[in-house]
């Protein structure tokens, strides 16, 4: 029915690069026999994240946000499902100052322990986006290049925490996530990028990096 929200898994691992880090060649991988790497996609997303005061959903591994920009944008919850696994819950967007959707509220009700969302974190993302295609051109993969800039809203003070000031981080990551092609290809992108100095991200997502800085 329209409106109701709608899911995925995600399969994807991050890793942390400076700023002068070049992207390897990665359209061999899938066994495409192209001369040249495709042309990669631009996108400019803008993601507004929620949670309680006490970010209680962040604690457990859980981010909601409102995401626009880019082939996605929307409403995303998301929730742990394994190793480089996370369940992704989608909602429509609505004109902009919209409060949480119903269904996605519902869903993180159990951890946010009866307590109200409310904006915790912006993040702006320049993504640029690399295909890797296996032979018969089917996009198997997809390598993100992210240039993050992150702003964190001041939070009130609560039980045992002082007032959290807001705070501004500007970060790049490397996201390698999984399409349509088996996990052998999650892999062997790992591992070039980590062959050319990418490091395993030490965080499970963006809003954590902004929230432990």
């Amino acid at each position: 029915m329209n409106g109701e929200p709608s899911g995925k898994l995600e399969v994807e691992q991050k890793f942390e690069v400076g700023q002068d880090f070049a992207i390897p060649d990665l359209h061999d991988l899938g066994g495409a026999a192209q001369a040249t790497a495709p042309r990669p996609a631009v996108e400019m997303l803008v993601a507004r994240y929620y949670d309680t005061d006490d970010l209680r959903l962040a604690a457990a591994g859980l981010t909601l946000r409102r995401r626009t920009g880019g082939r996605d944008a929307g409403w995303h919850l998301k929730l742990p499902a394994g190793a480089d696994t996370r369940r992704e819950v989608h909602a429509p967007l609505g004109s902009g100052d919209e409060p949480v959707p119903a269904d996605l509220a519902a869903l993180a009700r159990p951890w946010a322990g009866g307590r109200p969302l409310r904006l915790v974190a912006t993040l702006q993302t320049r993504r640029t986006v690399w295909p890797i295609r296996g032979a018969d051109g089917e996009t198997l993969a997809e390598v993100a290049d992210d240039q993050v800039t992150g702003h964190r809203e001041t939070l009130p003070a609560s039980a045992g925490h002082s007032a959290r000031a807001a705070a501004d981080l500007t970060w790049r990551e490397i996201e390698v996530e999984l399409v349509a092609g088996p996990p052998a290809i999650l892999a062997a992108a790992a591992g070039r990028l980590r062959q050319c100095g990418a490091r395993p991200s030490g965080s499970a997502n963006k809003l954590s990096r902004l929230l432990d800085a």
